[in-house]
C-alpha cells in the first residue's frame, strides 16, 4: 500500500506534467510512468482522489465514461 507522501508526490509530478507539457491528465500519467519505469497498474494505487476526480472529468468529456450527474458551471 501507498504512503500518503508517495500519492502526494506522484500527484504534484502529474500535475507538473499537465501544466508543463500541456497534455490530459491520462496521458500524463502513463507519460510519467514510462519515465520512470513504473507500471500503470502500480500506479492506480498512488492516484489520489483529486486526480482520479480529474481524470474521471476527462474521461467523461472524451465520451469514454457515460456522464456523471455532477453539474458542470459553464465557464
Amino acid at each position: 500500500m501507498a504512503n500518503k507522501d508517495e500519492i502526494q508526490t506522484f500527484s504534484l509530478n502529474i500535475e507538473s506534467i499537465v501544466k508543463e507539457k500541456a497534455m490530459p491528465y491520462m496521458d500524463a500519467v502513463i507519460f510519467y510512468c514510462d519515465q520512470i519505469g513504473l507500471e500503470v497498474e502500480v500506479a492506480s494505487k498512488l492516484i489520489s482522489g483529486n486526480l482520479k476526480a480529474k481524470i474521471k472529468l476527462e474521461a467523461e468529456a472524451l465520451h469514454f465514461l457515460p456522464k456523471s450527474n455532477t453539474t458542470k458551471l459553464p465557464l
